[in-house]
């Protein structure tokens, strides 16, 4: 996309320049004595060396940046990670239970949202349904598995209640917006139906694609959308496009805003990336827009981070990602620890798809640190690979942090792959682990 050309998306405002405050006289200074010039060109050189080095004693700040409680900003790092089987064995004890036709077997795009009640709703894309059956499978393995029959669909929703997972919501939950178009959705909120009100709603940010060849066998990039779910009912209200991507014309500079949300000081900070990695670059690049408390499903209350400052009207600009040893994939997770934010992603070239690398940062517009310390995470077998990583801050606390990642076959197009997915439930589940951050550097 060239650098000047500005994304098209419904319902954006413009803001009245900030008028330059009035100019005031200069004051003459006092002629100095006779015989003081050296002395104020020595105090001069000092004021200046003591300037310089409290900046470089300070840690990177951005304009934009709503300063939140809990410290000064460190660089952080992964200390330590391990399993969390339990975890993993519920997702596999409600998707193994065949006695419903009609709920969730299995899934990735995993995300998650607390509800008021207590409630944890879970929210995944691609989704099978239907009875699994209990091993040996067609072919001799001691595996749970489902028949070819079994429906997939686009999106899907299960709800947690004190850690068992309970029920699956009518799916799809988000019907598609046209023929050869789906919806994923992404990262999800409660918030104010508008800024404000007393009433709460949930909004779920979704990613619109549609069908295409090769390198796009997931789907053309095509537009950001806002769900908004009722409570306590979760009654699908309304779809608002809040970016829409079509008029770009590379695909592979599309950006897609949601895959992860930050709350701070009345803002959330919505995460978002392109696809580069589809067309054979080494990684994606990252972004970040910020919406007012209650205004997510308002296109004119969106503001996007242009590389110098918030706009409503802008071009999207990257805050991390060299397209070679910096970068992320389309799908990455952000927390906050104190003042510092914390950034999980599948590492770059190679390790793409065993390795999840961290960065850090002082503010969501960057500069970004790192890659800090990298960490592969258990794979069933070979033949399969890690994506999706991401954070699950309800379920987090006395300095862990919860994350979740997606198996699935490394190789998965075709009958063949369709096959082996359904003859192993186990490969298209998240599962889950504990990370605990340090002192980085």
């Amino acid at each position: 996309m060239p650098d000047d050309a500005a994304p098209a998306r419904s319902g954006t405002r413009t803001e009245t320049p900030t008028q330059p405050p009035p100019r005031t006289s200069p004051r003459t200074p006092p002629r100095p004595r006779r015989g003081a010039g050296p002395w104020i060109g020595l105090l001069l050189a000092l004021t200046l060396l003591l300037g310089t080095l409290l900046v470089l004693g300070l840690p990177d700040r951005d304009d934009g940046r709503q300063d939140g409680g809990g410290g000064a900003c460190t660089p952080h790092t992964v200390a330590s990670w391990a399993e969390d089987d339990a975890l993993t064995s519920e997702f596999a004890r409600y998707g193994d239970d065949g006695a419903r036709t009609d709920d969730w077997t299995g899934g990735d795009g995993t995300h998650s949202v607390r509800l008021p009640d207590g409630r944890l709703l879970w929210l995944f894309s691609d989704t099978f349904l239907g009875r699994v059956h209990s091993p040996p499978n067609p072919v001799g393995e001691s595996y749970a598995w489902r028949d070819m029959t079994a429906p997939m669909v686009r999106n899907s929703a299960v709800l947690m209640r004190d850690g068992r997972l309970e029920s699956t919501l009518p799916a799809p939950l988000f019907p598609d917006p046209a023929p050869d178009q789906w919806r994923w959705p992404v990262g999800a909120r409660v918030e104010p139906r508008s800024p404000g009100s007393t009433e709460q709603v949930v909004r779920v940010l979704l990613w619109v694609r549609t069908a295409g060849q090769s390198p796009w066998i997931y789907g053309v990039p095509t537009a950001t959308e806002v769900a908004t779910l009722s409570l306590p009912d979760l009654r699908l209200e309304s779809v608002e496009t809040v970016l829409d991507q079509r008029e770009v014309p590379d695909p592979s500079r599309r950006v897609l805003f949601g895959t992860t949300l930050v709350e701070e000081d009345g803002w959330t900070y919505v995460f978002g990336g392109d696809d580069g990695r589809a067309v054979s670059r080494e990684a994606s690049q990252a972004y970040v827009a910020r919406v007012p408390e209650g205004g997510l499903a308002d296109p004119a209350a969106w503001e996007y981070w242009d590389g110098t400052a918030w706009q409503t009207r802008a071009r999207p600009r990257p805050v991390l990602g060299d397209g070679r040893r910096t970068g992320v994939g389309s799908a990455f997770s952000v927390v906050r620890e104190g003042r510092t934010y914390v950034l999980f992603t599948m590492a770059t070239g190679v390790k793409g798809l065993t390795t999840v690398a961290a960065y850090w940062s002082c503010s969501p517009t960057g500069p970004w640190r790192g890659p800090a310390k990298e960490f592969s995470p258990a794979l069933p077998h070979g033949g399969t690979g890690a994506y999706n990583p991401q954070t699950h801050p309800e379920l987090s606390g006395d300095g862990r942090l919860v994350l979740s990642y997606d198996v699935n076959l490394l190789e998965t197009s075709g009958a063949g792959a369709a096959v082996t997915l359904s003859r192993n439930v186990s490969l298209y589940r998240p599962r889950f682990m504990t990370v605990r951050l340090g002192p980085g550097r």
